[in-house]
């Protein structure tokens, strides 16, 4: 998370690896930011750009006390993919759809090269899909297609916000074909049910699916798109 008012003290691996007088491959080699007491960074766990506060930074290789960052409940903090995800109750895959809504896309502030979004706007973006007239999509009929690769990211969405979502749904929402709707949604049906069967083993995958919300009716392609995720997970 990032205070918006320290945008510009953010440092990046390279501008770090400036500032301790090192090349950006012994920088990446020696991993100095692994040492005790050199400041955590401020993007969010497991983030591929690791992003530090420049003040902190700063101050622990001038041997000063590092200071204290504004509190990481500041409605105004800036979030990443991860943490807006969180924020909202769902996985990043699914926040990457969300983001390409005009409400969530309006905000995006990018730093350094990521993608960054205020708590304020997630929020109100979170608290506004209940009851929402119209899903994430395009209106049926429409002639832009969606790119390929963000479809999966936009029938999540749709899936997270009614679980037993139907393939006419789906199209009307996206305006893909019906054989592209079945496939996605027993594809994404499948991987959630297998992340639950990892997290709760003791579960079939009936129950599984039935904890999730999703109908009987589309439960034997979900339980085959699990086994077809478990098995290459286990590969």
């Amino acid at each position: 998370m990032i205070h918006p008012s320290r945008v510009d003290l953010v440092r990046t691996r390279g501008m770090l690896a400036r500032d301790m007088d090192m090349s950006e491959g012994t920088f990446r080699n020696k991993k100095p930011y692994t040492r005790p007491g050199f400041p955590a960074p401020v993007s969010s766990p497991g983030a591929r750009t690791l992003l530090w506060d420049g003040g902190q930074t700063a101050a622990y290789l001038a041997g000063e006390p590092v200071p204290a960052l504004p509190p990481r409940a500041d409605p105004g903090m800036l979030l990443d993919r991860q943490e807006a995800a969180a924020e909202c109750g769902v996985n990043p895959r699914t926040w990457d759809g969300y983001a390409t809504d005009p409400a969530v896309a309006s905000h995006r502030i990018d730093v350094h090269g990521v993608d960054h979004w205020p708590r304020t706007a997630v929020h109100a973006f979170r608290d506004s899909r209940p009851g929402r007239a119209a899903a994430p999509g395009r209106p049926r009929g429409s002639s832009n297609a969606i790119p390929r690769g963000e479809l999966p990211a936009r029938i999540a969405a749709l899936l997270d916000t009614s679980p037993a979502i139907t393939i006419a749904a789906v199209r009307d929402a996206l305006g893909v074909a019906p054989a592209t709707a079945q496939r996605v949604l027993a594809e994404l049906r499948g991987e959630r049910i297998a992340a639950l069967l990892a997290a709760r083993p003791h579960l079939t995958s009936d129950q599984a699916a039935d904890q999730l919300g999703y109908p009987p009716a589309v439960r034997r392609a979900a339980r085959n798109a699990a086994a077809a995720h478990q098995l290459k997970g286990n590969a």
